[in-house]
């Protein structure tokens, strides 16, 4: 039997770190993010430097992952897997947690690295590095005077990772490192329209005065705060699906986020909240949201705000945002006005709110621009963004390669 082996024969039967890396085909350091993923068990050698691995644990992860990434037979939508957010039964989890209670006791910072580590970390902050936060100022402040949030946000995250020499390195601790420096640069790049605050505030605080013109108090920063945690993720949105394809080709974590911010513009994704803000300002202004959600039905759009395909019914995210902003009293009339929305199109129509509403409500209530949802959205997605990055950097590379199904006329065809 195996187990009445000497030591010495069951060690040869172990794989190092590099031996384990080839058959699985991964890089050495993708080998240690299995082990921190519990995919895989490693043991300091006898007599030898580094760690091994059982080599029938090893191949069985190579078939494993092998059968994941085969094509489907099936034409089935590309599915991926993922430990970070579920989406069931009108609800969302962190990390097996319920995502609106843990936000509703802990920090956007500590629900960021809860997400990334499945740790909480207590008073957690982060910080911008002089040279990043440089870098991405001088590089957003050269864009021309009308550019939008987002714009800045992605120039700025380029520019950041120019600054960051270990932006290559794409361990884990490296990847929270950009991490927790990326965040507040990008807050911080934007222009300020309120009081500086210092580099150890916290984010919501240090975004308000680029949001909004307004002097913020205790509750007000926390319903800020109280936003940034609820949209940290929701699971494989199109931007995260366009960072974890990057990932997959080994971009580096700043990269990655850029080319999230890209596809987060779109009016279907994070621009749906401007939307939103426009029309409580119109339902605000004409005092009913009857005429307005008239002239949109008439126009041949969707009434913005509304509906969900994830949901069946209210988005839980809007549900604690609107519980967050109940009781405040600059808050009241956009409330009142995206409660009439809700009422007037729910005559004819079963949509309910969604987070984008709830934004729009925070937005207008403070006086802050249409695209300060958007901008909100962006700061806290890209606490996501890196841990879906994260988890790609454990797969096998280049997996997220769809192939195409060519409708075009058959070769050969004569030169043009």
């Amino acid at each position: 039997m195996r187990d009445q082996e000497p030591a010495a024969a069951q060690e040869a039967r172990r794989l190092t770190t590099r031996e384990t890396a080839e058959r699985l085909g991964v890089k050495p350091e993708t080998v240690y993010a299995y082990v921190s993923r519990g995919q895989l068990t490693s043991r300091r050698g006898q007599g030898r430097r580094g760690s091994t691995f059982d080599a029938s644990e090893v191949d069985a992860l190579a078939r494993r992952n092998k059968r994941e990434s085969a094509p489907s037979s099936t034409g089935s939508d590309l599915s991926v897997r993922t430990s970070l957010t579920l989406i069931e039964q009108d609800r969302y989890f962190f990390r097996g947690v319920d995502a609106t209670e843990l936000v509703a006791h802990h920090s956007f910072e500590e629900v960021a690295e809860w997400l990334w580590t499945g740790a909480l970390r207590p008073g957690a902050r982060f910080s911008a590095p002089k040279e990043a936060l440089s870098a991405a100022r001088r590089a957003a402040d050269a864009l021309p005077e009308h550019s939008s949030t987002v714009d800045r946000l992605r120039v700025a995250a380029v520019a950041a990772a120019t600054a960051d020499p270990l932006r290559y390195d794409l361990s884990e601790d490296s990847v929270l490192g950009a991490a927790r420096s990326l965040i507040p640069t990008l807050a911080a790049t934007l222009p300020l329209r309120n009081a500086t605050y210092a580099d150890g505030d916290p984010i919501a605080q240090r975004l308000w005065g680029r949001l909004s013109h307004r002097h913020p108090d205790e509750v007000s920063l926390r319903v800020l705060d109280t936003a940034l945690g609820l949209l940290v993720d929701h699971d494989l949105a199109a931007s995260t699906l366009a960072v974890r394809v990057a990932a997959s080709a080994r971009a580096h974590a700043y990269a990655a986020v850029s080319a999230g911010l890209g596809v987060l513009e779109g009016p279907l994704h994070g621009a749906a909240s401007g939307l939103a803000h426009r029309l409580l300002l119109d339902v605000l202004d004409r005092g009913s949201a009857g005429p307005v959600v008239a002239d949109e039905l008439r126009a041949g759009r969707p009434v913005p705000g509304l509906g969900h395909r994830l949901y069946k019914g209210e988005d839980p995210r809007a549900q604690a945002l609107f519980t967050a902003l109940e009781g405040l009293p600059a808050a009241e009339p956009a409330l009142a006005a995206a409660r009439d929305v809700v009422a007037t199109t729910a005559r004819h129509t079963d949509l309910h709110a969604n987070v984008d509403l709830a934004l729009a409500v925070l937005t207008t209530s403070f006086g802050m621009p249409a695209e300060a949802g958007e901008t909100i959205f962006a700061v806290a997605r890209t606490a996501g963004w890196i841990a879906h990055a994260l988890e790609e950097y454990g797969e096998r590379p280049l997996r997220m390669r769809p192939t195409g199904h060519y409708v075009g006329v058959r070769p050969p065809q004569p030169l043009p």
